[in-house]
């Protein structure tokens, strides 16, 4: 059966505002126990570490030079939708702090819920036609170009990324970021498969 697709911008909308929200408490979470994770979000933690910026103003504007890609390969819809998607995370993401604090979070239990937040998250702006931008806009044309699985290309490129994280942070909290970056992709990886949603 030919997967239906989502015409109610009053549904594409909430649920936007929803996978931002995941995204963002997953975040929250892999920042307070200083955890780097994957994508354009685990170049703005690398990058925040170089530069006087906060993580939601870098992973902004990281995420700017995709925005070609999404709308000449996969459209416009999904070029808005991906825009509104990348500026609630980046705002949400920096503010959390005002709405929750921790004391303590264990890093593997920020590893295992961050990414699996940040993963339904994903999956939900997927199913909506949006995504956050950079290696996700990315994955998604390798995917309907190549018939590759999404969760699976992206997972290979950020672990990468959270390995030059080796340079910036302890071992076992390097360790621990692979775990979450796995906790993540794995999420998409069973859940978002070639040809189960239309992206356009």
């Amino acid at each position: 059966m030919k997967p239906k697709k989502h015409h109610s911008i009053a549904e594409d909308v909430l649920a936007v505002i929803m996978a931002s929200a995941f995204v963002s408490l997953g975040i929250y979470l892999f920042n307070v126990c200083g955890l780097l994770t994957g994508g354009t979000a685990g170049i703005a933690v690398l990058l925040t570490h170089v530069f006087p910026f906060s993580f939601g103003q870098i992973f902004f504007v990281v995420n700017l030079p995709f925005y070609y890609l999404a709308y000449t390969r996969i459209g416009s819809r999904f070029t808005l939708n991906t825009f509104v998607s990348v500026t609630l995370v980046s705002f949400m993401s920096d503010y959390f702090r005002v709405f929750i604090t921790f004391d303590y979070v264990n890093p593997i239990f920020a590893a295992v819920v961050g990414g699996l937040c940040i993963g339904m998250g994903i999956l939900i702006m997927f199913r909506h036609v949006s995504s956050l931008g950079g290696l996700g806009v990315l994955s998604l044309f390798v995917q309907e170009r190549f018939k590759l699985s999404a969760g699976k290309f992206q997972m290979v490129i950020d672990i990468c990324i959270v390995c030059v994280g080796y340079f910036l942070v302890p071992l076992p909290l390097l360790i621990t970021s692979v775990l979450g970056a796995f906790a993540l992709n794995i999420v998409i990886a069973l859940n978002h498969k070639p040809g189960r949603y239309q992206i356009t």
